[in-house]
């Protein structure tokens, strides 16, 4: 994920077929509509309004319309809309699905715009992720590494200090949860599977690598393994959460105290210190209670994390892609990305990094930022994704399944998709 959301199976080959040509319909650049695509809620008003503002005074008679999309079922409707008539201009992807897209011929090759986008600037991960084939075609937009986040008054209540392994973090997470019946010393819902990965990382583990042309899924390694016991280690003795529930509203248990720690996105502090009367309440007053800090690794230091975030592109089938680009531009221009660091987001520049603050909250983001990962890099992981594989595999081990035979299955099916 980043992104939670559902994702469509077959997606590069359906955008495959459309036949997605580069720079729409050739339209007039002067007085057009151009349509951007923003998914979820993460985006600032206020970068909003910037983006909309300074686009329409940099091109007069022109205007520029925000889309607001949700995660779920995303990469079906970009599946359609990319490769229809009335195709959006600029989209945001998650991160895990830009390469579904990029493959397909979904997005216009900015190969020719990387230096005026940021060029060496850009996170490094993220462009990886937003390229195919030796092409650009998908710049960051934000990452937000993923943080533990506690309540102070429970750690201290359990005679417990900040943990500086992943073996301690775990074991504060089994006394807290002893501490507290019916509470979770560290929230895993069985579905999380973005929190199972710098487990199987930090002991050497891979969820599937490059093996000549094809892909091999490695869940079932002996390091992989030793990863995912631990997960059901914690699943087990520390948490509380449903074990087939999934990682949505993690400010929710936090707030009403059942939940006192939790991994998740950096933007989640946004959500636990959300005002009361939002549409999301979150518990603004328990602020002074709210403790961050970077998952801890094997052998100290900040842990091997997923990066969510987001990639962003212009899509092929653009009407007026000279225009889209233009708009690309001020999205990845140092004003709007210092709204997002301003935020807690991670912005799409490493010379931005300053912007996120020198609080606890931004120097744990800078700790996990600087060892984040992402999923493999194969266009067809959004269909991993979309076959709930990973899903399913941990809500089984979170249902205390064999840890050994549930991944070699992993596995194959896995290798299925990914070399099919």
């Amino acid at each position: 994920m980043r992104k939670l959301g559902i994702v469509a199976l077959g997606a590069a080959a359906a955008l495959t077929l459309a036949g997605c040509a580069s720079g729409g319909s050739g339209a007039s650049e002067e007085n057009a509509e151009i349509r951007v695509w923003l998914v979820g809620t993460d985006t600032p008003d206020e970068a909003r309004q910037y983006l909309i503002d300074t686009f329409e005074e940099e091109n007069p008679g022109s205007t520029l319309v925000i889309e607001e999309q949700s995660w779920d079922g995303l990469v079906d409707r970009l599946t359609t809309s990319l490769s229809g008539s009335d195709s959006p201009d600029v989209v945001e992807v998650g991160n895990t699905q830009a390469s579904a897209f990029t493959s397909a011929g979904a997005f216009l090759d900015l190969t020719e715009y990387y230096d005026q986008l940021g060029g060496d600037d850009l996170l490094p991960g993220f462009v990886e992720a937003g390229s195919y084939d030796g092409k650009f075609y998908a710049a960051p937009l934000y990452s937000g590494a993923r943080l533990v986040f506690y309540k102070k008054d429970a750690l201290a209540a359990s005679g417990l200090a900040v943990p500086t392994t992943l073996d301690e973090y775990i074991a504060n997470g089994e006394k807290l949860a002893a501490d507290n019946p019916g509470k979770s010393g560290i929230w895993w819902p069985g579905q999380d599977w973005y929190n199972a990965l710098p487990y199987i990382w930090e002991n050497g583990g891979e969820v599937a690598v490059p093996d000549g042309e094809e892909w091999d899924a490695q869940l079932s390694s002996d390091e992989s393994i030793a990863g995912l016991e631990q997960v059901q280690q914690v699943m087990t003795n520390a948490s509380r959460a449903p074990k087939d529930g999934n990682e949505t509203s993690p400010e929710v248990g936090f707030c009403d105290g059942t939940t006192l720690q939790l991994s998740a996105p950096s933007w989640v502090k946004w959500s636990i210190l959300a005002p009361a009367d939002a549409e999301a309440p979150g518990c603004p007053d328990q602020e002074a209670n709210l403790g961050v800090y970077a998952l801890p690794g094997m052998d100290g230091g900040a842990a091997q994390v997923f990066a969510g975030g987001s990639n962003i592109g212009v899509s092929a089938k653009s009407a007026h892609p000279e225009l889209a680009v233009k708009a690309l531009e001020i999205i990845l221009s140092d004003e709007f990305q210092t709204i997002y660091g301003e935020n807690g987001l991670v912005p799409a520049k490493l010379s931005l990094a300053d912007t996120l603050g020198t609080d606890e909250v931004a120097q744990a983001i800078a700790a996990a930022a600087g060892n984040a990962k992402l999923t493999p890099a194969s266009p067809k992981w959004a269909d991993v994704e979309a076959a709930g594989i990973l899903q399913d595999l941990f809500v089984n081990i979170a249902q205390g399944g064999d840890v050994k035979a549930l991944a070699e299955q992993a596995d194959t099916d896995i290798e299925a998709i990914l070399n099919g």
